[in-house]
């Protein structure tokens, strides 16, 4: 695989991390720069390990992931983005407080299609080393400057912008489900 084809597959996995990152940064915008660089360091590193774990498990995993993640992702994205819509209704935009846990879901929901990539790389026999730092980075920027932008458009929003978020994750979700599923 070429450089410039690990670089599309970098951003095409990022594409999720992004969008996500630009709805926490709509209702995070006074949170600051940590919030924003754990939150990419997380997305980075989830993004870069799920291919070497979807490497390693090979043809064992492969018909288990293949047949549940895209309902893994939808589910976490779904039950995160219903629980910022109802924080939405429950507190002020500025009682926002950093949440690891959540963090971390989102993380896996977002890096579950990675972990099929990895299984594909095993499968084709392909060395996964360069590809796996390439991803980590671009999700990792991506993060960034996802955030960057929720922080500059949460402005526009005012009010329920957690709401928007939520129904942004939410779609995301959709959007797996319905781009890997035969219904």
């Amino acid at each position: 695989m070429d450089i410039l084809s690990m670089v599309f597959l970098g951003i095409g996995l990022g594409m999720d991390v992004f969008s996500v990152s630009v709805s926490r940064g709509v209702i995070t915008h006074e949170s600051g720069v940590n919030y924003t660089l754990i939150s990419a360091l997380s997305f980075g590193i989830f993004q870069a390990g799920m291919p070497v774990l979807g490497w390693l498990s090979g043809l064992e995993i492969q018909a288990i992931v293949s047949a549940f993640a895209p309902w893994i992702a939808f589910l976490l994205l779904l039950i995160i983005g219903l629980k910022m819509i109802y924080e939405s209704f429950m507190l002020e935009e500025d009682e926002f407080e950093f949440n690891y846990r959540e963090l971390f879901i989102l993380s896996i929901a977002t890096s579950i299609d990675a972990f099929a990539v990895g299984v594909s790389f095993a499968l084709l026999d392909l060395s996964i080393w360069l590809p796996v730092l390439i991803i980590g980075v671009l999700s990792f920027i991506m993060s960034i400057g996802g955030s960057y932008l929720g922080e500059r458009i949460g402005h526009i929003f005012e009010n329920r912008t957690e709401a928007l978020g939520g129904v942004i994750l939410i779609i995301i979700g959709l959007k797996i489900l319905l781009e890997n599923t035969v219904l």
